[in-house]
């Protein structure tokens, strides 16, 4: 965080400063009880001088989710190489690097903060889901969903939404195994879909036909082999 000392800086050089140290500030605590002197002190400058280069704590607030918005979409990156199921465990990592990193941020984000209402700030949350969205069936290579595959990935998408958001509130259970769930979670919303629609079939089929023996997706199938058995 910068602190102290004051130095010259270009507008867009300082916009971004402020930007980086309200992230900061954010990832902490909640927006909400955050305040702009307390901005103003962690950027080394004046209260009057954050409302130069922005408005009023909404609009400092909705450019720092900005940042964070694009930040967390680009944790679902991931190059089309190996098996599915060890990508989504990658990108299950990074989510949750991201929810660690920025927890009450992470949950302001997406309970609300002090932008709640805000069509600028619904805008971001729905570019982070349409970006994870539209990733997942790169991966899948489907670029027109049909619409059980549709419901499969928002579906997915909002779960791993309120199992990070409930994770954050006491860490009951270890992140890795939540992780590890989440790509379990996926498996089991396709196959569930592909028992009724014989394109999810053939779906699944493509999935699971490249998985290794010791993948997430063969673990699943060996726990609930266990389960039945």
């Amino acid at each position: 965080m910068t602190t102290g000392v004051r130095r010259r800086m270009g507008v867009e050089e300082r916009r971004q400063q402020l930007i980086g140290v309200a992230l900061e500030l954010f990832s902490r605590r909640s927006p909400d009880e955050v305040s702009i002197d307390e901005i103003a002190s962690a950027a080394g400058i004046s209260r009057p001088l954050v409302y130069h280069y922005f408005p009023g704590k909404l609009s400092l607030y909705e450019a720092a989710l900005k940042r964070a918005s694009e930040d967390l979409a680009g944790r679902f990156d991931e190059p089309h190489e190996g098996p599915l199921g060890a990508r989504l465990l990658r990108v299950m990592r990074r989510f949750f690097d991201f929810v660690d990193e920025h927890g009450p941020g992470f949950a302001a984000l997406m309970r609300g903060g002090p932008a709640v209402g805000s069509s600028a700030t619904n805008a971001l949350i729905d570019s982070v889901r349409q970006a994870a969205y539209e990733q997942i069936l790169s991966h899948l290579g489907i670029t027109e969903a049909p619409a059980r595959l549709e419901l499969v990935v928002r579906s997915w998408i909002s779960l791993a939404e309120s199992t990070a958001l409930i994770w954050l509130d006491g860490r009951r259970i270890p992140r890795g195994e939540l992780e590890i769930q989440l790509v379990h979670d996926f498996a089991a919303l396709t196959a569930v879909s592909a028992a009724y629609d014989g394109e999810m079939t053939a779906l699944v089929k493509r999935m699971v036909r490249d998985e290794p023996a010791d993948g997430p997706f063969a673990d699943l199938a060996a726990r609930l082999i266990a389960l039945a058995g």
